[in-house]
């Protein structure tokens, strides 16, 4: 998961700042933070189908526990970064990973599903608002010498996670601790978050912006509102059977979404600041960077749902033997994300549109593995993931930077924070639209390694559909990528 800071308001440092060497330990409290925000991703994918054995889960909840997470996350970054900027940045972060922690020993003490679900939307809340304060401590604490450093150990916390979740996940699982099986991925959270706190309440340094403005409360909530009822249908349609009448909520849903543009209209009128900037919209560069990751991030978000349980529920692999196969996925981002990075100034929009493409082949290779009932073994499924992993590399990182060097440099923070909100989004609407493919094409009872990989053939084309569609609308964003750090 990337995201970022939806505020870029200058800082107002307290006399407590402190910059380049004197500021390790404070880095070192935002990226346990980070990388336990990050590991949570990929570490509930590798045990959905462990989760959904011992509560008895639908095929809905189980789309419900990942949607509502990333949905919640999304929703909180920049209302999230806001209150930081007023209120201050150590307090809300730290008050926030109290949140998280919290939330997280809540969802290893589920009885049900249903409240797993409910836990997963508080837990997406608390990291909602802890991400934006990691952007702020860190602008705060570090001289601009050593900013650099700091974001790209905060990068190698990403790469260190990705690669970490799938074999974290695969092995707390199947080790079953204390026969709590499952349950150890939730609590593997808390003793990082108390560590962090500890050291939190010593070392991080308070700081707010010099510029602030009201909260646009109402915005927030109506976009979430509307996307949540977009999804409802999609994701509960299949139990309902269809009836005409679930579609009412996706109908309300658009409705309100237009409602949401017409209040963010009034409001930057009134010269308040909106969640979403209505002057935007009429970016070319923008709108095109915003189609690209709801696709982009959609495609990638449904991916590893259908993939862990086709890996365990179909061919019977246990949860570590997913993780060992979903690696080289990790390794491959690994790769190439430094130098997508380092080559984004000269060649940016070619590394998108590389990237979404590679990943094209990627689930095609697949696709042709897969579809007619075949149970590849680990070698050609780990080679087609590595070329995946390959193509995300080149593509993830370098979009956001991207998509600003279309845009005025005045626009940034704004733009930053809706990509940002837009990708996590994306991956919930991914989960939602694509696993009901795929629960659609499994049936009611499937007990077979061909009806699961006949399911996963059915989904492989419509996320192939997606990052073409994505590299298309890349080749209308800027051919190099801004420098500016969003």
């Amino acid at each position: 998961m990337s995201t970022e800071n939806s505020s870029v308001a200058p800082s107002h440092a307290s006399p407590s700042t402190v910059t380049g060497r004197r500021a390790a330990l404070p880095l070192l409290v935002v990226l346990f933070a980070s990388f336990m925000d990050l590991l949570d991703v990929t570490i509930v994918t590798v045990a959905a189908p462990s989760i959904a054995e011992d509560l008895h889960a639908t095929q809905a909840q189980l789309q419900w526990m990942l949607a509502a997470y990333t949905l919640a996350l999304g929703s909180g970054l920049i209302t999230g970064g806001r209150i930081g900027d007023e209120y201050g940045r150590r307090k809300v972060f730290l008050a926030s990973l109290a949140g998280f922690a919290i939330a997280s020993a809540a969802c290893a003490l589920a009885p049900s599903a249903g409240v797993l679900i409910a836990m997963r939307l508080l837990q997406g809340i608390a990291g909602g608002f802890m991400v934006p304060q990691v952007f702020g401590i860190i602008r705060s604490s570090f001289d601009a010498a050593s900013m650099a450093k700091a974001f790209g150990a905060y990068g190698a916390i990403q790469g260190l996670a990705s690669v970490a979740g799938p074999l974290l996940g695969g092995a707390l699982v199947d080790s079953d601790l204390w026969g709590m099986a499952w349950r150890t991925i939730f609590w593997v959270n808390v003793p990082v978050a108390v560590v962090a706190l500890v050291l939190g309440v010593r070392v991080l340094p308070e700081s707010t912006a010099e510029r602030r403005a009201r909260l646009d409360v109402a915005g927030a909530v109506l976009s979430a509102l509307a996307i949540a009822l977009i999804l409802l249908p999609l994701v509960q349609g299949r139990d309902w059977g269809w009836p005409w009448w679930g579609w009412v909520p996706l109908a309300a849903g658009v409705g309100l979404l237009g409602v949401f543009v017409a209040y963010e209209r009034e409001l930057a009128s009134r010269g308040g600041r909106p969640v979403l900037e209505p002057g935007l919209l009429r970016i070319k560069t923008f709108t095109a960077g915003l189609a690209a990751s709801v696709l982009f991030f959609g495609a990638l978000g449904s991916f590893f749902l259908v993939l862990s349980l086709y890996l365990q529920a179909g061919t019977g692999r246990s949860a570590w033997d997913t993780g060992l196969v979903i690696l080289p996925y990790a390794i491959g981002s690994v790769v190439t994300s430094g130098l997508g990075v380092q080559l984004a100034a000269r060649g940016g929009r070619v590394l998108l549109v590389t990237g979404s493409l590679v990943l094209a082949v990627s689930q095609t290779v697949i696709w042709v593995l897969v579809r007619d009932g075949g149970q590849p073994g680990y070698w050609p499924l780990a080679a087609a993931l590595f070329l995946g992993g390959l193509g995300l590399g080149l593509a993830a990182p370098i979009l956001l930077n991207v998509v600003l060097a279309g845009v005025p440099g005045r626009h940034a923070g704004a733009v930053g924070g809706a990509l940002s909100t837009v990708n996590q989004i994306g991956g919930a609407v991914g989960v939602a639209a694509l696993g009901t493919v795929f629960f659609t094409a499994l049936g009611p009872a499937p007990s077979t390694a061909d009806v699961f990989g006949s399911a996963l053939a059915t989904v492989m084309p419509w996320q192939v559909v997606a990052y073409l569609a994505a590299a298309l609308l890349m080749l209308a964003l800027p051919k190099t990528a801004s420098a500016h750090q969003a």
